[in-house]
């Protein structure tokens, strides 16, 4: 059975998806993007993660070639720069990127980190948009604990769906303090970069090793040990159609007490506070 995340308002969407960062930055590699993505659509990973920033609207236009025809099949997420992060700019934003994605609704629209603009200017921003139909849901990119607390003592602020993060084996700086927060309030974290970029630890021989014994490639180990408690959505990019195949290969796998108590050897959790770390 596929994993799923569910989020604050009931919504349960899978916890294995597709990340676009680097997308759209090639004309040459588009063709190969859009079929990846069309596959992943297939094995399941119908989450796709993409934002206003990334290619400059280039990947955008690859997720809505990709999607078009089965958006009704996916859970879009798309994010907003801060410095559109007020509501006239927003609307602008939110509509160009619509325009790029091919639809008239963005599931769950990000702020892809703090800004400049005041948190209540960038809330009042989202709500318009949701009340509009603009967007059905939002949240938050790259905010540690503090700024979560700031967003959600904001007047409506408890109504986030989610903090998009960077978290994977070699980088578990989220665990000290965010994460736990996260789980006290019942907010799913998205995990971007679940693979550390193909660097870190899926290049360590430990990893490979308890990869095939577990059964599994060293990427559906890394994939499902972020899943494994069930509150962690993962969103890797995979650009080539095995790359796709591979990924989706983690969204049932169960990691057993040994093989997580071997990964937390290899790869130990912090031990105290670190800056949030970002890519």
């Amino acid at each position: 059975m596929t994993a799923t995340v569910t989020l604050p308002d009931g919504t349960a969407v899978p916890a294995l998806g597709q990340g676009t960062w680097h997308m759209g930055e090639n004309a040459a590699a588009r063709d190969a993007e859009i079929h990846a993505l069309q596959a992943g659509i297939d094995h399941g990973l119908t989450l796709i993660d993409t934002a206003e920033m990334y290619g400059s609207g280039g990947a955008e236009r690859v997720t809505g070639r990709a999607i078009a025809g089965r958006r009704d099949e996916v859970f879009l997420v798309s994010k907003v720069f801060p410095h559109n992060a007020d509501p006239k700019r927003m609307r602008a934003a939110c509509e160009a990127s619509l325009q790029r994605l091919g639809t008239d609704c963005i599931d769950l629209y990000l702020l892809h980190w703090p800004g400049g603009v005041p948190l209540a200017d960038t809330l009042a921003g989202f709500e318009g948009l949701q009340n509009d139909g603009l967007i059905r849901r939002w949240g938050v990119s790259n905010f540690d604990v503090a700024g979560m607390r700031d967003w959600l003592n904001l007047a409506g602020g408890a109504a986030c769906s989610t903090d998009q993060v960077l978290y994977h084996l070699g980088s578990r700086g989220i665990e000290y303090d965010l994460l736990p927060w996260c789980r006290e309030r019942a907010l799913p974290v998205m995990a971007y970069c679940p693979l550390g970029q193909g660097r870190g630890p899926l290049q360590d021989a430990r990893l490979h090793r308890l990869a095939a014994e577990a059964g599994m490639s060293p990427a559906q180990l890394m994939l499902a040990w972020v899943m494994h408690n069930g509150d962690v959505m993962a969103i890797p990019k995979a650009g080539t159609l095995d790359h796709v195949a591979d990924n989706a290969g983690a969204s049932d796998r169960r990691l057993d007490a040994d093989t997580m108590a071997a990964l937390e050897t290899c790869f130990p959790a912090p031990t105290r506070k670190q800056p949030l770390a970002i890519v």
